[in-house]
């Protein structure tokens, strides 16, 4: 995976990398190996294992994902505690007013408030301290014993040891006392129960705790693989005396052993005889006992996924499983039907039980005729072919099925000569129903047609004026006409010429009918061409 540079493959030589990967991936070829002789994790993607083009690396490696330009000014070193520099004999100005020492001020000392400072006493004077600053690297700012001097773990072990001793003069003291009292009594009764609490008092120091003892073949470690791994404990099971597994076939050429996860996936020994062998693989666990019902378990998710079901495996395990052994019960169930219902039909030759002669010789005393062709023209009944669909199945009250009546080209139920299928069934009355509302449907279709036959005949109306309708007795005065044709013009000069309208105008709102026609006739008509003329 970890290829230095892109170059072009063949088809084949694509084909055999994408084996020789998943391969690794699976653990059976050893991994990657990169310059430095370390291995390289297969399950790492090609985008970050790729090198960049212009690196120009030539064998596989991890260097580009690691800094390899390390900074200079980093260092990793760390502040030297309690150091003390320079002490004066006498106050320095600048320095803290309270211990004197020139590395602070007065604020920031540590050492206890004095009740007149040394600015002014002059008289033990604190020591500078060694003020240091370091530019620490990534790994230095986020390294937790920076700095621990690993000499100092001996008081941690001397205060142990010392408890351990108080422990066991204790108990020692204990002893005598118990002992004193055995002596000094003379009763015997209570001799028993006094040596129980004797001997657990007593301490073995070569006594080896029994749960070390019960744990002999358990070995705890931490588990890392190439590939990718968990962390956790494994039992070492083997018997010291057997041969490990990888010392069982010394061919290079062989099952590949893995040391880190102490995995060989194949037969190390596939030609040998099956029962001389105790290890057939780590693949053979895959394949048997609780793995391979946890496999089908999972199958029967995927597959019940696909048809529809809401099963996932991971989301809701408990479900998915419950499923499956319900499913297994309705399998075996149909299983034995299916069973029952051949041995029903054909008997079952297992059986202890002896057939029928009738039925071993297949002769019986009915006579039955047949003609040239093989059909049969007397002595038994004709069998009716028998249709996959639902036959003489009568719903919401018919007596009748779908598809015994027809008329204008649609189906429905004689019974009662409805046309929807899921319709109840009304009998005769709602034969008669149907039939009234067709004919009180054809009459008004016919008065419908019938009317729209005549014309209807609208009166020419003339609109008056002012928009009213014409009356008849309607006559125009011809010197009226000519005052408010005079009115119209004035009033129209007035509206050109707003300086000649009066301080006090008067209004009259009573409109007749020559003012209409006045106003009408001088008004201007925007679609008429010769608006432009009329003055």
């Amino acid at each position: 995976m970890a290829t230095a540079s892109v170059t072009f493959k063949s088809r084949e030589d694509h084909r055999k990398q994408l084996e020789l990967e998943e391969a690794r991936k699976a653990g059976l070829a050893p991994a990657e190996v990169d310059e430095d002789g370390n291995e390289i994790n297969p399950h790492i993607p090609q985008y970050m294992s790729s090198a960049p083009w212009y690196l120009n690396a030539e064998k596989p490696s991890l260097k580009h994902q690691r800094k390899w330009k390390s900074d200079p000014n980093y260092t990793k070193a760390w502040y030297d505690r309690g150091t003390k520099l320079f002490q004066a004999n006498k106050y320095r100005k600048g320095a803290c007013e309270n211990c004197g020492a020139m590395t602070h001020d007065k604020r920031s000392c540590m050492e206890r408030p004095r009740s007149v400072g040394a600015k002014w006493t002059n008289v033990d004077i604190a020591p500078d301290e060694k003020v240091e600053s370091f530019e620490l690297d990534y790994d230095g700012k986020r390294d937790r014993w920076n700095g621990y001097d690993p000499s100092t773990y001996t008081r941690v072990i001397a205060d142990y040891e010392a408890r351990e001793e108080a422990r066991k003069k204790y108990l020692k003291e204990q002893q005598l006392k118990k002992l004193e009292e055995k002596d000094s009594e003379k009763d015997g009764e209570n001799a028993g129960s006094e040596d129980d609490e004797e001997d657990g008092l007593r301490i073995d120091e070569a006594k080896v705790d029994e749960s070390a003892q019960m744990d002999f073949a358990k070995v705890e470690k931490r588990v890392r693989t190439t590939g990718g791994g968990s962390t956790g404990t494994v039992r070492n099971l083997r018997i010291r005396e057997d041969t490990a597994k990888y010392l069982l076939n010394l061919d290079v050429n062989s099952a590949y052993y893995d040391p880190k996860t102490r995995s060989m996936r194949e037969d190390p020994l596939p030609d040998a005889d099956p029962n001389d062998k105790f290890y057939v693989g780590d693949n053979q666990n895959r394949l048997s006992g609780q793995a391979l019902e946890f496999k089908q378990l999972n199958i029967h998710a995927w597959e019940a996924f696909d048809k529809g079901q809401d099963i996932h495996m991971q989301a809701a395990p408990s479900q998915a499983e419950l499923l499956y052994k319900s499913f297994k019960v309705k399998k075996e169930m149909l299983k034995s039907e299916h069973k029952d219902k051949i041995m029903e039909k054909y008997g079952n030759a297992a059986s202890e039980d002896t057939m029928p002669r009738e039925l071993l010789l297949g002769q019986s005393e009915r006579e039955i005729e047949y003609d040239r062709t093989g059909r049969i023209i007397k002595g038994q009944d004709v069998s009716l072919p028998k249709s996959k669909y639902e036959e003489d199945i009568f719903i919401n009250n018919h007596t009748t099925v779908w598809g015994s009546w027809w008329k204008d080209h649609q189906w429905g139920y004689k019974c009662c000569k409805q046309t929807i299928k899921n319709s109840y069934c009304t009998g005769l009355a709602g034969i008669e129903a149907a039939e009234a509302s067709a004919d009180l449907m054809k009459a008004n279709m016919a008065r419908k047609e019938a009317a729209e036959d005549e014309p209807v005949q609208h009166e020419e109306k003339r609109l008056a004026t002012w928009g009213t309708d014409v009356p008849q007795d309607l006559v125009l005065d011809k010197k009226l006409l000519e005052e408010s044709l005079k009115k119209e013009n004035a009033r129209r000069k007035e509206e050109k010429d707003e300086r000649k309208r009066k301080y006090n105008v008067k209004w009259n709102d009573e409109v007749t009918a020559e003012d209409m026609e006045a106003y009408r006739m001088k008004r201007i008509h925007h679609d008429d061409p010769m608006r432009d003329f009329l003055s």
